[in-house]
């Protein structure tokens, strides 16, 4: 039997139920930039398989530390045990991230992250005898798909069967020049509920890649810190060179008191979470009184294996290549801009980083599930590239390590696409 049929019999797979969707690609082998499936065709991974991949598929330096890790230590407890690659990625991650972040907590991938930050600061409150249980956060935001992280999310088709059951939160247009002042002002109004803000810094990814200013973010948080309300980063996506900068925060001046990880994190090999935060979140859970614990923990804690791979993606990505790779895509994806800005099939473009965006023009419909989008993933698999649409939104994240031969056929792929569809 084909992997294909296999896979239909046994697989539930995401965003594909519809009658109409394509069969799944089996995909056996993976180099580089690129993926090869059963038949050897090549793939172009130009959004590093959601995001996750920075390095490379099958890097053989994460290889090998996997390998030396899973002769050593596959797993062990981490409530009352701890062991050597945790501690060492926590040590190594919390010096290169904003100063004021103190603590580690670890988990299995970026919604769980998310859940995490989202219980600190409520119960950070709670442990206080405070009754502050708002939480602020952005429209049109994605921060995951399990409930706590969907209810800080924007309301949008992928949460209305579960509307009701959600949390109330209190969403906010991203910040400009033009409502900054309106902001803070209605902030000001909730201060005494609010616990904390949520944000993804500089770019809303699952949203289409929707952009604003480091400038207004700064003072949005100013404020919030100024009226008492935490404020969590969600660097899920933004982290690990996406941004141009290590962290989205390093474009800041103000400092989140809580940060969560994923994605990159270990450079696409294997799941893990990550949540960072102030001494003085913890210290609020610091305590004889049991009732005062974070009660949160999960059966692949901190895993050796998914430590071990983060500690090798992490070392790869301090090298002077990677930093020079992600200032070479920056430039590249600038002069395709540039080539292509004035097209009468471009609405708009977008970049910060290595993210690259544009926004097709369609005409009335712009939703993520306009038909344009599925049009337009299977002109680029056909070419042999993995670009998802958001809608009619194209967006480009390669790995760092993408040729420029790479990239300029992915860039000539869509000029083609621009002037054929």
């Amino acid at each position: 039997m084909s992997l294909i049929n296999r896979d239909l019999k046994a697989i539930w797979h995401p965003y594909t139920q519809m009658k109409t969707a394509l069969p799944p690609i089996p995909i056996v082998r993976g180099q580089g930039a690129c993926l090869y499936d059963e038949n050897g065709k090549c793939y172009i991974d130009a959004v590093s398989s959601w995001w996750v991949n920075i390095h490379g598929h099958a890097h053989p330096y994460i290889a090998r530390k996997v390998a030396e890790q899973l002769n050593q230590l596959a797993h062990v407890i981490f409530a009352g045990f701890t062991h050597p690659p945790a501690i060492e990625l926590a040590e190594r991650l919390l010096e290169i991230l904003p100063g004021n972040q103190q603590k580690a907590f670890y988990s299995d991938n970026g919604s769980t992250a998310v859940e995490v930050a989202i219980k600190m600061c409520l119960q950070y409150w709670h442990n206080q005898g405070i009754n502050r249980t708002k939480i602020l956060a952005f429209k049109n935001a994605y921060h995951g798909d399990t409930f706590g992280a969907m209810a800080v999310s924007g309301r949008s088709a992928f949460t209305a069967a579960f509307d009701s059951m959600l949390f109330e939160v209190e969403f906010i247009d991203l910040p400009n020049a033009s409502n900054i002042k309106s902001l803070t002002s209605g902030i000001s109004q909730l201060t005494s509920k609010l616990a904390c803000f949520i944000f993804e810094p500089l770019v809303q990814g699952a949203s289409g890649m929707l952009m604003y200013e480091a400038e207004y973010l700064d003072q949005l948080m100013a404020h919030c810190r100024n009226e008492g309300i935490l404020l969590i980063a969600d660097e899920v996506f933004t982290g690990f060179g996406r941004t141009g900068k290590a962290f989205a925060c390093d474009h800041l001046s103000m400092r989140p008191d809580i940060m969560c990880f994923s994605k990159g994190l270990t450079g696409g090999t294997m799941a893990l979470g990550l949540t960072t935060c102030s001494q003085q979140i913890f210290d609020a859970f610091l305590s004889d009184d049991r009732l005062k614990t974070l009660f949160h923990g999960h059966s692949y804690t901190a895993n050796p294996v998914a430590c071990s791979a983060g500690l090798a993606s992490l070392d790869l990505f301090l090298e002077p290549a990677t930093k020079e790779n992600i200032t070479r895509i920056e430039t590249r994806h600038r002069e395709f801009v540039l080539k292509i800005k004035d097209h009468p099939r471009v609405r708009t473009t977008r970049q910060t980083g290595t993210i690259l965006a544009m926004e097709w023009e369609t005409g009335a419909d712009t939703s993520y599930f306009s038909s344009l989008g599925d049009e337009l993933y299977q002109y680029f698999l056909e070419a042999g590239i993995i670009l998802r649409p958001l809608g009619n939104i194209i967006y480009i994240l390669p790995p760092y390590c993408i040729t420029d031969e790479q990239l300029n056929y992915i860039y000539s792929t869509i000029g083609s696409a621009l002037d054929e569809l």
